[in-house]
């Protein structure tokens, strides 16, 4: 049993104790009877927003969203959201309930919640208060909406993107009648910024069971990103695939390692085949520079949805060389590890494995030669052998002092040096760099 933190309890505790009702609710009360550890603790109350700042008024309270009943008390330097029970009018832009009334009934307060499983109370004591089935559901492993889901979705979108991330993340299935109704509103996502859809896309990528609604809910994603519906039932036409290209991307996206990059560049890895599509003289299907088309319908959908630079870049570096060829050879893997760096490097070899374990069973055992490079690697990274300009043991500095005057020739030479090193034509040792730099001089 999960215990409540003491600044919880407490806070709830001397709400009671001035004469109100006082529970944790949403996620937390969740995440405590599945049995994880909650992140943060939301707190419902039947007192209002000037009766809980009068209830903690020898604390540090803050006016977070007085407005709509919230106020954050600070408790042995927890911050912890109190909310007055309240009951929402109409949503006039999908996302904020354009006025919100107080309620002294706990169980008004939860009708207005996403799901059933989000709209649970619990007590300090234990005692749960359950009004639409929630724990009912959580045992059954069903994501629910509240009352009537049309209008829970009319309300707010992004609770469509929210089950489908619970169901990812859980494992849940989703009930019928929710189901339909995601499906129903789906286009009511177009009115949700990219920022939230971004931040539910991303948690649902990196879910346990993402293969299912990558294959089941497409067109919900195809809402916001309609690349995606390309992908669906193109049959590949080659000896390599088994599945069409949404399923062979679904699977590697469910092979790959839980990391929001590379689960990203899993999904969008082969985004351009449709585009490239061609069928050889035997019938067998090709797609011929789907790297790099892939690459740019990937930046389109990334800046669409408004991703940061470095995810972007990461992403983008990932899909252009997902198909491209690493010989087995300490000079292959250098070359690798200086264009893309340490830690990208280990997520191509991530995404490569997932790519060709979403391919036919027949090319399995490609999984050794990732091994190997995997190996080699290592062994490069644990020699603190050089593969960039970095780990040279010259630099532009060495290079004026012998004579070369600043510019990009100094650049140049540096780069030239550094591939003599990769090649393993001259040894990383300063002098005999600089005797090379210098015998080359006239051509900088």
């Amino acid at each position: 049993m999960i215990r409540l933190p003491k600044q919880v309890i407490a806070a709830l505790r001397l709400l009671e104790e001035s004469g109100h009702e006082a529970y944790i609710v949403g996620g937390c009360v969740r995440d405590y009877i599945m049995g994880i550890e909650p992140h943060d603790y939301d707190i419902t109350t039947s007192a209002l927003p000037e009766e809980t700042k009068q209830v903690f008024s020898g604390y540090q309270v803050i006016d977070t969203g007085i407005k709509h009943g919230t106020v954050t008390v600070v408790i042995d330097h927890e911050p912890i959201e109190i909310t007055t029970f309240r009951i929402d009018d109409d949503y006039l832009d999908g996302r904020h309930p354009s006025k919100v009334r107080f309620t002294k009934s706990l169980k008004e307060d939860a009708a207005r919640r996403d799901f059933t499983m989000n709209a649970i109370a619990m007590d300090y004591r234990g005692n749960l208060y359950d009004y639409f089935g929630g724990k009912e559901d959580i045992d059954k492993g069903i994501i629910r909406c509240v009352l009537e889901p049309a209008a829970r979705f009319r309300e707010d979108a992004l609770r469509i993107m929210r089950a489908l991330r619970f169901s990812s993340v859980t494992g849940f299935n989703i009930e019928a009648k929710t189901h339909e109704a995601m499906r129903e509103s789906k286009e009511l996502l177009l009115k949700i910024s990219a920022e939230r859809i971004r931040e539910e896309l991303v948690k649902l990528l990196c879910g346990k069971n993402v293969k299912k609604i990558l294959m089941e809910d497409v067109d919900i994603l195809a809402v916001f990103m309609p690349e995606l519906a390309k992908m669906k039932g193109f049959d590949q036409r080659n000896p390599h695939h088994v599945f069409d290209v949404l399923e062979h991307t679904a699977e590697v996206v469910q092979m790959a390692k839980k990391e929001p990059v590379i689960r990203l560049a899993a999904l969008f890895h082969d985004i351009g085949k449709p585009e490239c599509f061609t069928v050889d003289e035997k019938g067998i299907g090709h797609f011929y520079g789907h790297g790099a088309i892939s690459t740019e319908i990937t930046r389109s959908v990334m800046n669409r949805l408004k991703f940061d630079n470095d995810t972007k870049k990461k992403v983008l570096e990932l899909v252009e060389n997902h198909d491209a060829p690493i010989e087995p050879s300490e000079r292959a893997v250098k070359r690798v590890l200086n264009k893309l760096s340490q830690e990208q490097f280990f997520n191509l070899i991530e995404l490569k494995r997932a790519d060709n374990l979403g391919q036919s069973r027949d090319f399995k055992d490609r999984q050794l030669y990732y091994d190997r490079l995997v190996e080699i690697a290592g062994e490069v990274i644990a020699q603190e052998q050089c593969f960039s300009l970095k780990d040279l043991c010259v630099n532009g500095r060495d290079l004026i002092s012998i004579g070369f005057k600043p510019g990009k020739g100094i650049g140049e030479m540096l780069k030239f040096l550094l591939d003599e090193v990769i090649d393993g034509k001259i040894e990383n040792e300063r002098q005999k760099l600089l005797d090379l730099a210098q015998k080359k001089q006239k051509n900088y």
